[in-house]
C-alpha cells in the first residue's frame, strides 16, 4: 500500500505543481517539470498523459519510461485505457495488469505493459468544465501497490494538471493546424509558379520546334524544289538521299516533341535509346538499369511523360556539359510503395553554367508537378535522384 501524505504536504505539492505548470509552454516539459512532485503523493515506475487528440485517436506524453505510448498516437480503440474514455467505468485500478483482461485484450496497444513490467495501475479521467478531455495514469512494477486511496489522489492531481495541460494541449493543436495550414498554401503556390513555368517552357518548345522546321527541314525543302525546278535537276539516286535526309531530321523533331519509342518499346529502353542518342560518338560508357520490373510504365501517362522529360534533360545535361565518362540511368523499387530514378555521371559536377542551371530548373517545375520528390548531389561527378512515392 501507499503511504498517505499529511493533508498540508499534499495542498503543499499542489501548489508547487500548480507553479511549476505556469513557467511551462509546452506539454513534454510541463509534465517533466512535475514529476517529482507527483512522485511525492504516489510512487510510480511510469506515468503519461493521455489526451484526446484527433476523433477516435489519443496523444500520450510520458515521464519515468519512454515508451511506443508517446512515439505515435494510439487509436482509442487500440488503447489499455478504453473504458474509461470511452465512458464504461469513472476511474480503473489494477492490482496487475499484465494479468487484467481491461489492459491486455487482444488487439491492444499494451506491449510496454509487459516490456516493463507495469503492474500496478490506477487510471482516473482529466476535465475541463466537465468534459473528459483525456486520463492521468500512473503505473508500478509492484503488483497490488495501489488501493482506493491512490485513486482519490490521483484524481487530485489530475484535477490539478487538467486546466493547464488542456490549454497546452490545445496551443499545440492550434499550432499544428497552422503549420499544416501554411504548408499547403506553400504547395499550393509552388504548382502555381510550377504550372507557369511549364506554360512557359512549353512555348519555349514550340518556338523551338518551329525554328528546327523553318530553319532546317522546310529549308532543305525550299533548296532542294528549287533545283528540282531548275535547269539541271539533282539525279535520282541524289534526290533521294537528300529527301531520305530531310525525313530523318523531321523524325529526329518528331522524335524530340513526342516520346514514341516511350509509348512503344516502354521507359526503360526510351531511356536508354536517348541516353545513346545524346552520347553519340563520345567516349562515354552508358548503362539502364531497371530493378523494378517495368514500374515506370505502370504510372499514369502524365507521370511516366514527366519521368522520363526529367531523365532526357539529367542525360542532356550530363552528355554535353559535364564531361563525364561513364552515364548511369538506374530505376529501383522504393519501400514500401513507389520507385526512384537516378541519373549519376563521373563528371565536373555542377557547374554555374546558365544552360544547365536552366534545364534544372525544368526538372525541379517537372517533379513538382507531379509531386515527386527530387535530390540533386555534386560530388565526384553529379547525381539526380527523382522519388515517387505511393505507386504501383
Amino acid at each position: 500500500m501507499t503511504t498517505t501524505l499529511p493533508a498540508q504536504a499534499e495542498g503543499d505539492v499542489f501548489l508547487r505543481i500548480s507553479a511549476h505548470l505556469v513557467e511551462r509552454a509546452d506539454i513534454a516539459s510541463a509534465l517533466a517539470a512535475v514529476a517529482g512532485e507527483i512522485g511525492e503523493v504516489i510512487p510510480f515506475t511510469h506515468a503519461d498523459l493521455c489526451l484526446n487528440d484527433r476523433p477516435g485517436w489519443l496523444a500520450s506524453y510520458e515521464v519515468g519510461i519512454r515508451t511506443r505510448w508517446s512515439r505515435a498516437r494510439t487509436r482509442v480503440d487500440a488503447s489499455p485505457i478504453r473504458d474509461l474514455i470511452t465512458g464504461k467505468c469513472d476511474y480503473m485500478l489494477c492490482h496487475d495488469a499484465m494479468q487484467d483482461p481491461r489492459q491486455t485484450y487482444e488487439g491492444a496497444c499494451s506491449e510496454p505493459i509487459f516490456n516493463h513490467r507495469l503492474r500496478s495501475r490506477v487510471h482516473v479521467l482529466m476535465k475541463v468544465m466537465g468534459q473528459p478531455i483525456g486520463t492521468l495514469n500512473i503505473s508500478h512494477s509492484t503488483a497490488g501497490l495501489y488501493d482506493a486511496d491512490t485513486v482519490t489522489r490521483a484524481q487530485h492531481i489530475a484535477d490539478v494538471l487538467s486546466p493547464y495541460f488542456h490549454a497546452l494541449h490545445t496551443a499545440e493543436q492550434a499550432q499544428r493546424a497552422a503549420q499544416v495550414g501554411e504548408e499547403a498554401q506553400a504547395r499550393e503556390e509552388g504548382l502555381r509558379r510550377g504550372a507557369l513555368e511549364l506554360t512557359q517552357t512549353l512555348e519555349q518548345e514550340r518556338q523551338r520546334i518551329g525554328m528546327d522546321l523553318h530553319d532546317q527541314t522546310l529549308a532543305d525543302l525550299t533548296r532542294l524544289l528549287r533545283e528540282v525546278e531548275g535547269e539541271t535537276p539533282p539525279g535520282r539516286e541524289e534526290l533521294s538521299r537528300r529527301i531520305s535526309q530531310s525525313i530523318d531530321d523531321l523524325r529526329r523533331i518528331i522524335d524530340t516533341a513526342v516520346p514514341t519509342l516511350l509509348e512503344l518499346f516502354g521507359f526503360a529502353h526510351a531511356v536508354r535509346v536517348h541516353l545513346e542518342r545524346a552520347v553519340g560518338g563520345q567516349p562515354i560508357e552508358v548503362e539502364v538499369t531497371d530493378a523494378t520490373d517495368g514500374a515506370p510504365d505502370r504510372l499514369e501517362a502524365t507521370e511516366r511523360t514527366a519521368l522520363f522529360r526529367i531523365a532526357q534533360e539529367a542525360i542532356n545535361n550530363a552528355a554535353r556539359h559535364s564531361g563525364a565518362r561513364r552515364i548511369e540511368v538506374r530505376i529501383e523499387p522504393l519501400a514500401p510503395s513507389g520507385l526512384s530514378m537516378t541519373v549519376r555521371d563521373d563528371g565536373d559536377g555542377l557547374p554555374a553554367a546558365l544552360h544547365r542551371q536552366s534545364g534544372l530548373a525544368h526538372i525541379r517545375t517537372r517533379a513538382r508537378l507531379i509531386s515527386a520528390g527530387l535530390d540533386i548531389s555534386s560530388d565526384h561527378g553529379c547525381a539526380l535522384r527523382v522519388t515517387l512515392e505511393g505507386r504501383p
